[in-house]
């Protein structure tokens, strides 16, 4: 599905998986970044509450940075679905932490040789990313890239994803990363720009560190 698609889609609502998207011709002679990203619907964090979200948090944030940024657009969708609701998604989650569990991927890509840049957005669940993103990081050879961790959260901000993508995405940069609270996500614009500048991203020219 092509990028414009993908916007189409992310203006219209629709929740369901996005495949990858292509970039135009004349965007193949530079730096090519992919936006990998998995996101939980349902019933979520809100202020120490409970609030049902049609569309989950990091996908709203994977739809600001893809608006704002030539990339390609990957969705990971679960074999075993996460459940709706929150506590329940909690003692899953709890359980394959503690079991070091690798979470089917029910849409694996084949490879991401030809990308340059990895963005992997994800939630923090109890201080780190869900479990179903090392199960995709596993997966690739991430040699000679530069990976950014973008993150949704509570409380943890990055959580532990910088060290645990330093170790898992082995021969990879670890960049800049974007963390933003959950509850805020919808009105991140200023965020997102910002992080985009300071990261190089939007001109090409990813960097790497602070």
């Amino acid at each position: 599905m092509q990028r414009r698609a993908f916007l189409r889609l992310a203006l219209a609502g629709v929740t369901a998986g996005v495949p990858i998207s292509a970039c135009s011709p004349t965007q193949r002679s530079r730096r090519r970044i992919l936006l990998a990203y998995f996101s939980r619907p349902g019933e979520n964090y809100y202020y120490g509450g409970r609030r049902n979200l049609s569309v989950g948090n990091t996908e709203v944030l994977a739809r600001m940075i893809s608006a704002r940024l030539d990339c390609e657009v990957h969705r990971i969708d679960a074999v075993d679905r996460y459940p709706a609701n929150y506590e329940a998604t909690v003692q899953r989650n709890v359980r394959e932490q503690q079991t070091d569990a690798r979470p089917a991927i029910a849409n694996p890509l084949a490879s991401i040789a030809q990308y340059d840049t990895i963005l992997l957005a994800s939630p923090i669940w109890n201080v780190r990313a869900p479990m179903i993103m090392t199960t995709f990081v596993e997966d690739h050879d991430f040699s000679g890239k530069i990976v950014h961790p973008v993150t949704t959260y509570a409380m943890s901000g990055l959580g532990t994803t910088v060290d645990d993508y330093a170790q898992s995405c082995r021969g990879a940069r670890i960049g800049t990363g974007l963390a933003v609270r959950g509850e805020e996500t919808r009105s991140a614009d200023r965020e997102v720009d910002s992080w985009l500048r300071r990261t190089g991203l939007l001109d090409g020219r990813a960097r790497t560190g602070e």
